[in-house]
């Protein structure tokens, strides 16, 4: 639960759950309800929302998860359009695909990246101070919701 709650706060996040109802099942991580956490025996293979696992000491979150952090404070950058379309593809984003940056905005911080609808699509490092950078890079991509297309078409 540590490793996920560090993961959090590495957004500016003031998200948290309720701990009685995050469930560890072979370092998986879920959000079951009352009704739910009852009836889930020990051993299930999924039940409730997945928030992620954790593997060699690193927290991998799951796109709901993320999704979660991104409805409340964080950092977060809305992309334009076509910036949306590369980030799902693997692409990092550049300065001119920005719209709009919120919370943190310095170098080296996590950020959520969203589009103009408001939904999550990764997340990234800053690797150039949002407010100084011109142009260039300005988000490396770390994970983003096209990876699991990507990883089936090499199968």
């Amino acid at each position: 639960m540590k490793l996920m709650t560090g993961f959090i706060s590495r957004f500016g996040s003031n998200f948290h759950f309720d701990e009685k109802f995050v469930v560890e099942e072979e370092n998986r991580f879920f959000l079951l309800n009352a009704n739910l956490k009852k009836a889930a025996t020990e051993g299930f293979f999924f039940a409730g929302t997945y928030l992620g696992k954790v593997k060699n000491d690193r927290f991998f979150p799951s796109f709901p998860l993320l999704s979660m952090i991104a409805e409340g404070k964080a950092n977060k950058v809305m992309v334009d359009k076509k910036t949306e379309w590369l980030f799902i593809c693997g692409r990092d984003v550049f300065k001119r695909g920005i719209v709009r940056a919120v919370g943190s905005k310095k170098k080296g911080a996590y950020t959520l990246v969203i589009n103009q609808h408001d939904e999550c699509l990764g997340f990234g490092r800053i690797t150039a101070a949002l407010d100084e950078t011109e142009r260039g890079l300005a988000v490396k991509n770390i994970s983003d919701v096209g990876d699991f297309l990507r990883r089936e078409k090499t199968r």
